[in-house]
């Protein structure tokens, strides 16, 4: 920056032999006398050193020279001032830069050192050039700061010491040399300064740590060119990229003042790249907990594969966050599944393993297994090449035997699976567009507290979130939405499943969730799922519908509790057990469902909201409660809200236990289910045995198990007329279904009884 240049000032005063009438011997105020027809000064024509210069006779304390004219200060710029003087005769004078701070309104601004260091002049005809800057920053060298009040000034020099003397002073120039401080003005240090070359060849790693050094907190600016990083850099300044840095995929620039993606994608010249990079940092630099995309748009052509990314981490446990931003996923034949199928063999005996897994090598971890005997969301968790064996993140419910089996690898946008071990960590307020060509996230192996929140996950292709083993240990998926890219099809034609669990404690919480084959298939106990919409349904006339959220484990512990459960099935299922049949295990137990919102539309009349399908023998419910809950269906009516699905097998209705089904409301619900359920019974004919049918009402269909209570309301009369005071007992499971309950009096009577049938034992 020069003003001389860039604003037309002029600085420099005119050459003494254009007139001392401009050059005063006071302060250079309008009026202040000159040098004009001054006995002490006079022009010399030709002097060796100077040519034309002035010649001064000292003959004051301090003898002044200042330029009559207004020498302009702006803020921000800085002038030297520069005068050669010789002695020639005489005294020997010091000489000094001097000058006069103008305010607006032509007034002196008081206050402000005027004057520079003086200088000692030592010897005849030895010249001496004296300079001083003066500015209105306080910086170093500059010897006159003053500030932004003065508006111009007088500029000049002293002679001072001794009387008598004669000195000899060429013109006085006056520059701008506010390019001298600009680095410091404009808070920048350039990494070429510092010896970056930006070639793409020399390591400029040495540079960027110097200008870096250097910096103190200004901004480290990176020019346009490539340069090329060879090992691991941190940048504690502000940085500014204008050119590209490249490095080898080991080394990591851990930016700890711009650590964000945009500063990334420009450091890197690549969004996916940049991604990746930072990424890497996150992982490595603990100086910030949380990467930001700062609503960045990042277009995916291809997974992200997280490990690789990091690089030097197999587990990771400390709490970071992702969050900001949008991933949007282009068409390509990255996204497209591995799939195959090999030969292997399975033992109950041990339940996770595949061994002589024919071609093993190309079987990827990661892979969902499907085949005869295997459940739902059951995945490759690793291989091990050497004995031929795959490890699976579920057991497979159909026995020992060695069969074909497919893998089928999905490909996701965020790809943690070659962890094996995640922890603590957060995706907050990202959107994922899948477009329908890719699935969203795959967990780590093994890991805890994984949360997705404030997400959206839009049209995945096959897969929203998936866990190929107990990496989802207590995940939490908090207000998120995810939408299907299957919503034109029948229920029944879906294939995508939003999300799968296959540990403990997950909490499922005020999520929204469209038109997938399956909202969740969970293993595990611990869940909770409170305040989420999901919904199944389709356009099709008295449509089926499937299951919106499998519960693949029979002890279960889990609240389902203030969600809205449209058009789907609550499905609880053992298939994860390598042997099925009920032997001495915990049966079918631990759920509560309360205070729901179950809507059906459109439906074929055997739906049902919720189902049991045990894959073995011997099983039934021992731990049930279901209250609060509002059951609708719209469009025609359902049979009843629960039901068994008898596929494998059916349940035992002689154990069932703890079964509490009470204080719901239905509306086009052809059968009531309650257990206990209370039931009027009026005999109107006299008979010992009164026979009370409840079976209707029991839930799943069960038995009628149990009588709480019998009480007459109004007498009991025989067919005379007599009053019936004595205490009747009952035998229940009575029928050919054990649905009926036997009220037994000592001698034939009729009357009004109101009972309470329980499906249970209570303990």
């Amino acid at each position: 920056m020069n003003k001389a240049i860039t604003d037309g000032l002029l600085l420099t005063p005119p050459a003494f032999e254009a007139g001392l009438g401009v050059w005063s011997s006071e302060n250079g105020t309008a009026g202040s006398a000159s040098y004009a027809g001054s006995a002490n000064a006079a022009i010399v024509p030709a002097d060796q050193d100077f040519g034309t210069c002035l010649e001064l006779l000292k003959t004051a304390t301090t003898q002044k020279l200042r330029f009559m004219g207004q020498t302009p200060l702006l803020p921000g710029c800085y002038l030297r001032i520069t005068a050669r003087v010789k002695a020639i005769s005489g005294n020997l004078p010091s000489v000094r830069i001097a000058g006069y701070a103008m305010g607006a309104g032509e007034v002196h601004v008081g206050g402000l050192v005027e004057t520079a260091p003086e200088v000692a002049l030592t010897a005849y005809g030895e010249v001496v050039t004296v300079q001083a800057i003066v500015g209105s920053g306080s910086r170093g060298g500059v010897a006159m700061p003053w500030g932004t009040a003065p508006i111009y000034g007088h500029f000049g020099l002293d002679l001072t010491g001794s009387n008598g003397g004669v000195v000899r002073i060429d013109d006085i120039e006056i520059e701008d040399i506010t390019g001298a401080f600009l680095r410091d003005m404009i808070d920048v240090v350039d990494v070429r300064d510092y010896g970056a070359k930006g070639d793409g060849i020399a390591d400029d790693q040495p540079a960027f740590a110097a200008a870096d050094a250097a910096a103190a907190g200004r901004v480290v600016l990176v020019p346009a060119g490539t340069y090329y990083l060879g090992s691991t850099l941190t940048i504690s300044s502000p940085i500014r990229f204008e050119g590209q840095v490249t490095m080898p995929d080991s080394a990591r620039l851990q930016l700890a003042h711009n650590f964000d993606l945009p500063t990334y994608i420009d450091a890197f010249g690549d969004e996916v790249l940049g991604f990746r990079k930072a990424f890497q940092a996150l992982l490595n630099f603990t100086d910030h907990d949380s990467l930001d995309m700062k609503g960045r748009r990042v277009e995916l052509s291809e997974p992200i594969d997280l490990h690789a990314a990091v690089g030097n981490k197999d587990s990771f446990a400390l709490r970071r966050v992702l969050r900001n931003g949008q991933f949007n996923v282009v068409d390509g034949p990255a996204w497209a599944p591995t799939v195959m199928t090999s030969q292997a063999t399975y033992s109950s005996g041990n339940p996770v393993v595949l061994s002589a897994v024919a071609d093993i090598a190309n079987v990827p971890v990661g892979a969902r297994v499907s085949g005869n005997g295997v459940g739902r969301e059951v995945y490759v968790t690793a291989k091990n090449l050497g004995s031929g064996t795959l490890t699976l993140s579920q057991p497979l419910y159909g026995g020992s035997g060695t069969q074909v089996f497919t893998f089928t690898r999905y490909k996701y946008i965020l790809d943690f699976s070659g962890f094996s071990q995640l922890s603590r960590f957060n995706i907050d307020d990202v959107e994922f567009l899948c477009n329908g060509f890719a699935s969203c996230i795959m967990l780590a192996v093994t890991g805890d507290t994984f949360q997705v929140r404030d997400c959206s996950i839009v049209r995945p292709r096959d897969r929203g979130i998936t866990s190929i083993g107990s990496g989802c240990q207590s995940l939490l998926l908090d207000r998120c939405q995810m939408m299907s890219n299957e919503m034109p099809l029948r229920a029944q034609d879906r294939t995508s499943i939003a999300v799968n669990i296959n540990a403990n404690d997950a909490k499922i919480r005020d999520n929204r969730v469209v038109r997938f084959r399956h909202f969740m298939v969970a293993a595990g106990n611990g869940h909770i799922f409170q305040g989420n919409h999901w919904f199944q349904g389709d356009e099709e006339t008295a449509g089926l519908r499937v299951a919106g959220l499998v519960l693949a484990e029979t002890n279960l512990k889990v609240l389902i509790v203030g969600n809205y459960i449209d058009n789907s099935v609550v499905e609880w299922t053992n298939e994860y057990e390598q042997t099925p049949n009920f032997i001495s295990q915990y049966s079918f137990g631990g759920l509560t469902i309360t205070g729901n919102i179950f809507t059906a539309n459109d439906v074929a009349p055997w739906f049902n909201w919720l189902v049991i399908k045990p894959y073995g023998t011997g099983h039934f419910v021992q731990g049930l409660t279901m209250t609060g809950n509002v059951f609708k269906a719209l469009n025609g009516s359902i049979t009843r809200v629960e039901g068994v699905d008898t596929t494998f097998a059916g349940l035992d209705m002689a154990r069932m236990r703890n079964v509490v089904v009470e204080n719901n409301t239905f509306t086009a619900v052809d059968q009531v289910t309650a257990s206990p359920v209370y039931l009027q019974h009026d005999q109107a004919t006299e008979a010992a045995t009164w026979t009370v049918a409840p079976g209707a009402f029991m839930p799943f269909g069960g038995w009628a198990r149990n009588v709480e209570s019998v009480v007459a309301e109004g007498m009991i009369t025989t067919a005379s007329g007599a009053r019936v005071t004595e205490m009747p007992y009952v035998a229940v499971e009575q029928g050919s279904s054990k649905q009926e309950v036997r009220v037994n009096w000592s001698a034939a009577c009729k009357g009004r009884v109101q009972i309470k049938v329980r499906v249970d034992n209570p303990n």
